[in-house]
């Protein structure tokens, strides 16, 4: 029979003081590889001493891989090291974005990249052929990539040179550029004179730019009112609830995508309790898409001016800016407008942060860009709850899309009507078309809600490129869907384009002539989307691989695709998967002649 009785304790081992002190020591050591010293101080030269927040490490990254041309697993490990995190945490971070290079130890890297966007646009210019020739004439020492979209459509075909972008690039101009060591994005003017909306409807732009268009600077943009309307706001000169109502009165609806309505969306957050936060997207990733940008580069000012005015409104404590990788030039233009506004502030500001994205089209997704800033991989949320309610970092937050701030002033000072007095085919409103592909002068087409692809080319883009006649379009970038020409003349606005398979999104226009193939073009979409899926869910991630696969026989199975693109659709959980389908669908409903067998 066991004893119940309890046991006597153990004598208690002798421990020296020595022992002591040196198990202490193993208890606070990180526990996996160790930093050297010289990694470790290579890392504090760039980052500084610290203490660094967690949720700034992809800055931290940037600063590493720009210096060292990648990120040695040295530097990594020295880098967890300063931040207190584990190895995995860093790498499963590093590793996730496509522009940041990962490099094993012993390995170095490229003396420079080449990156040859092979997005739509630049396909149809020519880009493949670009790729096959460079890597002979560039030699060993120059690694030449692929890229998915850099947002330069209308300049087609791009090659970026370390961090500078080559328009209408071809293999000679690559060449010089990089014998010249010219990898650095130019500086641009700041003498800028830009006003759209005393001009709307127009032509913002015609094609061939300027790699670095004159921007307008701080003075002269105050010198003509700008900061006026914000400073009334926070001074509680200007009523907020009137600025609301305006918003709402305009039908500004979100012009990122989703179209959600602007003053709607304000209303929601400044309900929800204290404090707010505010994440602007400008990722702009989705192909075909340059609106944003060629905005930002000349008039940064009064997007600036829109954060202010939403912020005050909505009580916003403090404001997030993501701006896309790819946007070297657009990335200087906007520190330097944040620190004139800082400099010499026109009323009291909300803390403001500029986070530089890395290579992740995912993120343009509202809940993986919030992860992103968290410092994270730009995996999407599960909803609900929705960020309006549990945003950035646990709190309430209003998202916005660049533009749709960039028309806050405009909106307010000149009258909701005056917005809203836009528009044909019954629709209401502008909207900024980026517009690419077989047209004689692509570029961005600011024209009234409405307008119907064949007004747009007619009335904006001088008509079809020399030799090419309309076959079909792309109206709202990859994830759009594929229009034929026989449907040319439906408006082109939120809600109007669903009954066709289609939508509008962030109206990329990309232009197919009738000696291109919308099978190529949805092939291209797919593949774009295979490259970009997070990898978070097995039917977007599988499902995409899958489907370009199947896309590239001469004869599409038909039924497997349309069974592949409802599950993507029905499981996938967030707008990449459930999109990604579109164009494929829509060649086998509008363009099958080309993928189908003789009959």
């Amino acid at each position: 029979m066991l004893s119940t009785r309890p046991s006597s304790p153990p004598a208690a081992a002798s421990i020296s003081p020595e022992a002591l002190r040196a198990t202490a020591r193993r208890r606070g050591q990180l526990k996996g590889r160790q930093p050297d010293d010289a990694a470790r101080a290579e890392v504090r030269a760039l980052i500084g001493p610290g203490p660094h927040r967690r949720d700034r490490l992809i800055e931290l990254l940037h600063r590493l891989n720009d210096a060292h041309r990648g990120l040695h697993e040295a530097h990594l490990v020295a880098l967890a090291a300063e931040l207190r995190l584990s190895m995995a945490e860093v790498f499963e971070v590093a590793s996730f974005y496509h522009h940041f290079e990962v490099i094993p130890e012993g390995e170095a890297p490229a003396a420079l990249t080449v990156r040859v966007c092979d997005g739509l646009s630049c396909a149809m210019a020519g880009a493949q052929a670009l790729l096959d020739r460079l890597p002979a004439l560039l030699g060993r020492e120059v690694r030449v990539i692929p890229a998915p979209c850099v947002g330069r459509c209308e300049q087609a075909p791009v090659a970026v040179v370390g961090q500078a972008p080559l328009l209408r690039a071809d293999a000679p101009a690559v060449q010089a550029a990089c014998a010249a060591g010219a990898d650095q994005h130019p500086a641009a003017p700041t003498d800028g004179v830009f006003d759209p909306a005393a001009s709307a409807p127009c032509a913002i732009t015609h094609g061939p730019e300027d790699v670095a268009p004159a921007t307008v600077g701080y003075t002269a943009y105050r010198a003509r009112g700008g900061y006026a309307l914000a400073a009334a706001v926070v001074n509680g000169e200007e009523d907020a609830e009137a600025v609301l109502k305006a918003m709402e009165d305009s039908g500004l609806r979100g012009l990122g995508g989703a179209g959600f309505p602007a003053g709607r969306k304000w209303r929601i957050v400044r309900d929800q309790p204290a404090p707010r936060l505010m994440a602007v997207n400008i990722d702009e990733g989705e192909p075909g898409t340059f609106k944003d940008r060629t905005y930002l580069e000349r008039d940064p000012h009064r997007f600036l001016e829109g954060v202010l005015i939403a912020a005050q409104v909505v009580g916003i404590e403090a404001v997030y800016l993501y701006l896309r990788d790819e946007y070297h030039g657009a990335r200087a233009v906007l520190q330097q407008a944040l620190a004139e506004l800082m400099a010499d502030p026109p009323c009291p500001l909300p803390a403001i942060e500029l986070r530089r994205g890395a290579g992740a089209y995912i993120c343009g997704e509202e809940s993986a860009m919030i992860e992103s800033i968290e410092g994270k991989r730009g995996e999407p949320r599960l909803r609900p709850p929705y960020i309006a309610q549990v945003g950035l970092f646990g709190r309430p937050t209003l998202e916005h899309n660049f533009e749709t701030l960039y028309w806050v002033r405009d909106i307010v000072q000149r009258g909701p009507a005056w917005f809203s007095g836009f528009g044909r085919h019954g629709r209401k409103g502008l909207r900024s078309f980026s517009v690419s592909g077989r047209v004689r002068e692509p570029g961005v087409k600011l024209a009234p809600a409405g307008i119907t692809l064949r007004e747009l080319v007619d009335e904006y883009c001088g008509g079809m490129a020399e030799g090419h006649a309309l076959y079909g379009y792309l109206p709202g970038g990859a994830s759009g869907g594929i229009l034929p020409a026989s449907l040319a003349d439906v408006p082109l606005d939120f809600d109007t384009l669903q009954p066709h398979g289609s939508f509008i999104g962030s109206a990329a226009v990309v232009v197919l002539g009738q000696h291109d193939r919308a099978r190529d073009a949805a092939l291209n979409a797919m593949r774009f989307f295979e490259h970009e899926s997070c990898g978070q869910c097995t039917p977007c991630r599988v499902g995409t691989g899958k489907a370009a696969a199947l896309m590239q026989a001469d004869v599409w199975d038909a039924r497997t695709l349309d069974d592949l693109a409802t599950v993507m659709v029905d499981a996938s959980i967030c707008g990449l998967g459930q999109a990604a389908p579109n164009p494929m669908r829509s060649v086998m409903q509008y363009f099958s002649h080309e993928v189908e067998g003789a009959k």
